[in-house]
This record gives C-alpha cells, structure tokens and sequence, in this order.
C-alpha cells in the first residue's frame, strides 16, 4: 500500500485498454451466439417445453460447436493461449450441451453423425452465422438434404457386394409398387392431442384381465413343409399371415419356436424376398431353420463383406454388427419382407444399428406399401414399455411423434381421449390389435414336449475357425498316412483266408475304402489320445472347440437370461466357465457359480443363491460335478457350453431343470461349432439316443463315450480318404 493510502498497479495486472479489447474479442464472433442460445435450450428443456424449434436450436448449436472447434484447432495465425481460451469456452457449450441431453435422451438422435439436418436447421445455422459476423458457407455447399427423411449418410465401411451387382444388373428395374393406397392418417376429434405417452402408459394402466396378445384365425397345417409338423400356436400365427395380417410383435418365449413361425408368415404371405436382421450368435440357426421349415426358398447369410453371399437369394440374414456395411443396397434390393430377431437390440433408438434398422423399414414401406414386418422377442412387454418406442416405429405403428394411419384411425374410432377413463384400456386393445402376440411355455404346455433339446449352430470367429480346422486337417492327415502305411505293410504279408496279421477283414470295401482297416486306425488314434498328456488330438481339439464356442455361448446364456428369466449354462472345462462369468459380470449379470473344487458350505451358498435371489440370473455349472445331485428348477432354460460325450450326462445336466417342482416345458440349447467335428458328435449322440428314446432316468453304459469318440474318428477319417480319392 502506497503513502496516502493509494494502490499501486500490480505488475501482472492487465492496461485498461488491453483489458477493453479483450472483453470485445470475447463478446465477437460465434462463440457469444451459441452460448446464448445454448442456454435459451437449456431452459426451455428445464421448463419440459421441448418444441421442434428447440430441437433444431440444440442440434445446430452442436453443430456449430463440431465446426468452430475444427476452425480453431487449425487456426495458425492464433496465439496458443488464445486457441486455448477459445477452446474452453466451447467446452463450457458442450458441456451445457451434454447436461440437456441428460434430461431429454430423444435430443441424443440430433448428435450423430448420421442424424438428418433440416431445412430449418440450414436456415437457423446461416441466421447465427450472420449475426456473428462469420462469412457463412453459400447454400449450394452447406449439406443437402436426403432423398428421403430416413436415408442417412453413408459411412467409409459401405460394401456392395458383387453377387448383388449380378442381380441388379438382371433386374434394373426395381420399380416401387403403387399399386395399393397408401393410407392417410384421418383428422379427427384427436389430432391436437399429444398420444405416444398415453399409449406407452395404457400398458402400464391396464387391469389383470387385459389381453395380451392379438386374436388369432383358426390354425391351419398346411404350411408346414413334408415331414414336419406345427405346433397349435405357431400354427395360429402362420394362418393370421396367410389371411393378411401384415405386422407382428410376436414375444413368445424362448423355446416356443418363433424362428418357425416368422419363415412361415414369410412364405404365407410371399413375402419375398425376405431380410432378416438378427445378432450374431444365432445367424447361422436361422439359415439352418430356413433349409427346414422353407427348403424351396434359398437364404444365404452374410459374413462380412459379403463376398460368399447369393445376391439372387430369397432370404437374406444379416448381423447387426455387419449392418452399417451392407444398409445402402439392402434398402434398394426391393424387399417385400423384414424380421428382426431379438429386437429389444434397437430400443435405444440413438445407436447406430437402431437407426440403420429403422431406416431399412421406412424404404421397405416406401417401395411396397403392404409388407410384412416382424420383430421378435421374448422380453416381457410389460417392464419399461418405453423401450419398445424403437419397434413400434420400425413396424410402422408410430412414428417420432405420433401414430400413423392404421393406429391412427383405430383410436379415432374409439371416440375417446386422454383425459377419458376409458381411453387407456381402449388405446391398448388398439395397439395389441396391430399384432402383438405374446405366449408363456406354461400357456401352451399341452403343445409342446415336457423336455427339448435345441440345436443352435454358431459360427466361430475367423481367428479360431482357421486354427481348429488347421487342427482337423492335421489329425485326418495323421489318419490317413497310418491309414495307408497299414495297408502297404498289409500288401507285403500273406493273407489267411481274408484276414491280415492285424485280424482285419480287408475283403470290406467301398469305392476302395476298407472300412474295416479305417475302423482299426481310429481305435489305435483313440486309445494313444487317451494315454496321451499333450499334443493334438481329439480330446485337445474338442476342448479348444469349448474355448471357441465360450464367447457365443456366453451370449445367448446372457440373451435368454434377459428374455426368460433364470437360466442355468453347463460347460465341461473351468477355462470355458471363467469365459462365461467374465461376460456375465461385464454385462452387469449376477450369477452363482458351482463347480467341482468347492467345499460342501460354499457350494450351498451358491445354489441357494440361484434358487432364491430374484436378481442372481444364470447358475455357471460344471458339467461333471454339478450334473448330479442338484435341485435347480427354477429355471426352465439350459445352456449346454459344450458337448457331453455321453447322452446321459447331457441328460442328467437337463434333469437338474426337468424335475419334479418344474412347472414349464424344458428346453436345453446346445450350443454347436458349425462346420467342425462339433456338428458330427452332435448327429452321433443324436445317433445313439434318439429324441423319443432319451431315458428319463439319464441310465447308459459306460462304453458309450468311447464309441462316439470312436465313431467320431470313424467320420474324419472316412471324410478325408473320400475327399482324397
């Protein structure tokens, strides 16, 4: 302090002019718009006044914000300093920006890169632009807008296959069908009203005696291909089709057949050609299901790129996580019909695979008026009905804001509102009318066996895939080379009325295979890979196998747990369960674990865990030691990880489930490697047992192992000398 009591100026105080000029640079420019606009968003989001203007204020404020950024960075005649400070005051935007999003998540769609940019959002960015004083970007190069609403802007990764090509340049003239009206949605006593959020509570609101589920015609069997035969309530679905209805939320639970019943609608309603949108574990099923239940229709699955793809194939099953690459020519190949499995995948409505599934629909709808649509899954439609904002859009009930023409014209003719007792109820039977069907196993219990076991082929990734049938080549070549060292040994030794040194009828052949000789080589491959403690072998192959299928096992388990409740997975080896409960407990899933080095209290403790906490969703189970002994029938739904080399202990692992206090029907899914020697033990157990003559007591011989091993080497070897010849 001075004499006089004058301050002195500090020294890193700033001139008063120096001070005046910063103040201005900061009120110049964009920066001050959008931090004013930002916050005219924020409370009008704070005050539940989300109007569309304040939708496009927050979508070019964030779009502006991505610009000035880049402008910045890349500003080399700046200070380090000032783009520093500039860059902070974007942040304070951004992070405004953020804490909006929060309160209203339907502002989160307008932040991807692929979310569609309005007219009036061109018109607002300009209008900011010229009142910072920025010299704006001429019309014509600001980004035009898509062809229609739903045509988003396609990523780096987009493929088109070149099978497709083919079929496109067979067939140019892909014409849209106008041939049906298209309806209008009518202007009636309700268009003022605000509906989507009366229509989502009506299912919370509705009494006990409400209906789940759509009236369904008479079932009829004539869709089911020779040999094969339609339960009661797949059957009513198929007929509901064939008499055109064109849209279902079929929810049946897991193990009713769902996969049957869409391939059917599909042919019932030539429906073709046909998308089907599923996740990844269950793509290659669905294929198999196809060969089934349609073996006149061809469907091909896309791995990919796409490249082993039929482009002129009825049925077309993709993966979500292939979408983005494959939704430009799948959106013009002109479909007439589109599944989507486990469609609680597209609720969040902002990831990438909801958007690209919700646009497929659209230009589908666009291009044929009357599709048919499905989504399918086993998630109760009563918890958080707002998830399914996402399906009821992509099957063209709703769109963003409102019903569309068919729901539309049902609430019109109820001629109640909102604010009318009896709206709800009524609202809901609309909604449940457009074709929501909904069966528990305990429903049709009478239709289907008391115990099943399903067959769920996966596709390991390249990495595995590559190394296990490396691995198989090398054990056939192994066979085979010993396979023809015998016979030359053979052809230098005199022969006994028929029969070698080595007791092998070599009179046996078959397009000059002796299956007698290939029958003594596998017993001798068998035996050594028994004594065996290391090296390559079919013990050691079926367990990388395991390792192989952990992952896609795990995932299903994860699946079924979320669609059906409780569920109990079995794998034969720790590695495989270790897998299984990380992916559990990434996914934020409880689980009991029982395996075979516990103590008698600590494995109590986790089977009491399982059976009487609610939120303990997935018992992990070693095949071995928790195949006998368990009581673990609150849950009607198994994952068998890996293959059992007996019948009996795959079904002793099911009679954990399938015992008396089981009020459902059982289903065990075996989870199977396709195109391995896995899918060859699986039709060797099959062989042995045989779906009607499974023994409900689990009884079987021990010797049984050893011949499926036995005939399992038996098939390689045979295979590799056929190939050969």
């Amino acid at each position: 302090m001075a004499r006089g009591g004058q301050r002195q100026p500090s020294a890193r105080r700033a001139p008063a002019r120096q001070q005046s000029h910063s103040r201005a640079r900061d009120n110049d420019g964009i920066i001050p718009v959008l931090a004013r606009t930002v916050r005219e968003v924020e409370a009008a989001v704070q005050r539940g006044r989300v109007a569309q203007s304040v939708r496009t204020k927050f979508q070019v404020v964030a779009l502006l914000v991505r610009e000035e950024r880049s402008r910045i960075r890349a500003d080399a005649t700046s200070t380090e300093s000032n783009r520093a400070a500039q860059l902070k005051r974007l942040d304070g935007i951004a992070l405004i920006l953020a804490k909006t999003a929060a309160r209203d998540t339907s502002l989160l769609a307008l932040l991807g890169e692929e979310a569609t940019v309005s007219a009036a959002a061109r018109s607002l960015r300009q209008d900011m632009l010229r009142e910072a004083g920025v010299e704006s970007v001429p019309e014509e190069l600001a980004p035009p807008p898509p062809p229609v609403a739903t045509t988003s802007v396609r990523p780096e990764r987009q493929v088109v296959p070149q099978s497709v090509v083919s079929r496109q340049l067979a067939n140019p003239f892909l014409a849209p069908d106008f041939s049906a009206p298209r309806p209008k949605v009518p202007a009636g006593h309700l268009a003022d009203w605000e509906l989507l959020g009366p229509l989502f509570s009506s299912f919370e609101r509705a009494g006990g005696g409400a209906s789940t589920g759509m009236a369904l015609p008479a079932p009829s069997s004539r869709w089911a291909p020779g040999g094969h035969e339609l339960m009661k309530h797949q059957a009513e679905l198929v007929a509901a089709a064939a008499a055109g209805h064109r849209t279902f939320l079929l929810a049946d639970e897991p193990g009713l057949g769902k996969t049957a019943q869409a391939l059917l609608a599909a042919q019932a309603a030539n429906a073709y050609p046909l998308l089907v949108v599923v996740p990844n574990v269950v793509k290659t099923n669905w294929a198999r299901e196809a060969a089934l239940w349609t073996p006149n229709r061809a469907a091909t699955v896309i791995h990919g790129n796409g490249d082993t793809i039929d482009g002129f194939a009825d049925i077309v099953v993709v993966n979500y996580e292939v979408l983005d690459r494959h939704v430009g020519w799948l959106g013009d190949l002109g479909f007439h019909g589109m599944v989507v499995d486990e469609a609680h995948f597209i609720k969040n409505k902002s990831s990438q695979r909801s958007q690209h599934v919700l646009e497929l629909s659209e230009r589908i709808r666009l291009r044929n008026p009357r599709p048919l649509l499905m989504a399918l899954t086993g998630t109760p439609l009563i918890n958080d009905i707002e998830d399914f904002r996402a399906i009821w859009q992509f099957l063209g009930w709703i769109d963003d804001k409102k019903p569309r023409a068919q729901l539309m014209t049902s609430l019109e003719e109820t001629g109640l509102n909102p604010a009318d007792p009896g709206f709800y109820a009524a609202a809901r039977q609309c909604v449940v009318d457009l074709g929501i069907v909904r069966r528990r196993k305990v429903d049709v219990a009478a239709d289907i066996p008391a115990r099943r076991i399903a067959d769920l082929p996966v596709e390991l990734d390249d990495k595995a895939s590559r190394s296990i049938r490396k691995a198989e080549r090398d054990l056939a070549r192994r066979m085979v080379s010993r396979y023809e060292s015998a016979l030359a040994a053979r052809a230098e030794r005199p022969a006994v009325q028929g029969i070698d040194h080595e007791g092998i009828d070599h009179q046996d052949l078959d397009q000059g295979i002796d299956h007698e000789l290939v029958r003594q080589v596998a017993t001798w491959e068998r035996k050594e890979a028994t004594a065996a403690k290391s090296g390559e072998n079919v013990f050691s192959m079926m367990r990388r196998i395991g390792r192989a299928k952990a992952g896609p096992a795990a995932d299903y388990a994860a699946q079924l747990a979320r669609s059906a409740g409780k569920v109990v997975f079995f794998a034969k080896h720790v590695d495989v369960m270790n897998v299984a409960e990380e992916t559990f407990a990434e996914r934020g899933i409880r689980y009991s674990s029982i395996r075979g080095d516990q103590t008698s209290t600590a494995r109590q403790k986790q089977i009491d865990a399982f059976v009487n906490d609610p939120d303990v969703a997935i018992a992990v189970c070693s095949l071995t030691a928790a195949g006998v002994g368990l009581n673990l029938q609150v849950a009607s739904n198994i994952v068998l990880a890996e293959l059992s080399w007996t019948d009996a202990e795959q079904t002793q692992a099911i009679d954990r489930s399938h015992r008396i206090g089981q009020t459902e029907p059982v289903t065990a899914w075996r989870i199977i490697a396709a195109q391995t020697i896995d899918a060859r033990i699986a039709e060797l157990i099959e062989s042995k047992a045989g779906l009607a003559a499974r023994a409900l007591d689990g009884s079987d011989d021990e010797g049984s192992a050893a011949d499926v091993q036995l005939e399992a080497l038996v098939a390689l070897l045979t295979d590799a000398l056929s190939e050969a010849a």
